[in-house]
């Protein structure tokens, strides 16, 4: 077993002061759902997609386009409030954000090499922080805050049962090119915390749910979770960044503490539909 050293120790009362400052007020704005909780959500995709665009470069005219258009999409989730995510009229809406972006770089570039790559970068925000994060939105609208606290619990139950199992007892390496530091051992142990975390909320306050498909759900966020992990660390190393911003202590950026919840909630957001 492995001590905590003075490095850990450090971040582990970092990471604990920010999940008592920032967990109450999700689950608050979670509780108040609409507009108030839609706005967390758009403030949340805005400035993920910020993150996501300085790894690689500056902000320019396209670029800061690109943020609104991913801040957008969750208010357009829950502006429809209908049966599916997102209205049918909104493809034909990002068709037209996209010929505004294309616009924009005809326009307003400096290396016309860079053109493909900063459109690819624009694009890539729009589905990664906007769209992704819509469904939390949707999960709001058509599943309620238990669903909601759902998503959160089986994500940061693996988050912390991954971060002690592997500080602790971790040796084996699951991807050491993309994150040297995540091993089998944590896998393990953040695959039972998704579990319990999902029985735990099922039990009390989702009742209906039956037990196989809440251990089917925690177990599939077991391994959705590390992946959006795995995939922001894939991300960082190619621009060369250890952090995507620095905006929550001992987390790093926004972009850091969610990048598992946006692999995650989709799949959260199918078993409402599946159910309902």
């Amino acid at each position: 077993m492995k001590p905590l050293d003075a490095g850990n120790r450090r971040n582990l009362f970092e990471r604990a002061i920010s999940a008592v400052v920032l967990l109450p007020l999700a689950i608050w704005l979670t509780w108040l759902g609409g507009w108030p909780f839609a706005a967390l959500i758009a403030v949340a995709a805005g400035v993920g997609a910020v993150e996501l665009l300085l790894m690689s470069g500056r902000l320019g005219a396209a670029e800061w386009y690109g943020v609104a258009i991913a801040a957008a999409i969750p208010l357009v989730a829950a502006l429809h409030g209908g049966e599916t995510l997102l209205p049918e009229w909104a493809p034909l809406v990002l068709a037209f954000a996209t010929l505004g972006l294309l616009g924009l770089l005809l326009f307003f570039h400096q290396e016309q090499a860079e053109v493909p790559a900063r459109a690819g970068r624009v694009t890539l925000a729009w589905l990664y922080c906007g769209l992704l994060a819509s469904t939390l939105v949707g999960l709001r609208v058509h599943g309620g805050t238990a669903w909601v606290v759902l998503a959160f619990a089986v994500t940061w139950s693996n988050d912390t049962f991954a971060y002690f199992t592997g500080m602790l007892f971790g040796k084996h390496r699951i991807y050491q090119r993309v994150s040297p530091k995540k091993t089998w051992e944590g896998f393990a142990g953040g695959a039972v915390g998704s579990v319990v975390g999902a029985l735990v909320v099922r039990s009390t306050l989702l009742p209906e749910l039956p037990v196989p498909l809440a251990v089917l759900l925690g177990t599939g966020a077991a391994v959705l979770g590390p992946m959006g992990d795995l995939t922001e660390s894939l991300l960082k190393r190619a621009a060369g960044v250890k952090d995507s911003g620095k905006l929550i202590p001992g987390h790093g950026g926004l972009l850091d503490r969610i990048d598992a919840l946006l692999f995650v909630v989709p799949w959260v957001y199918l078993f409402v539909r599946w159910l309902k």
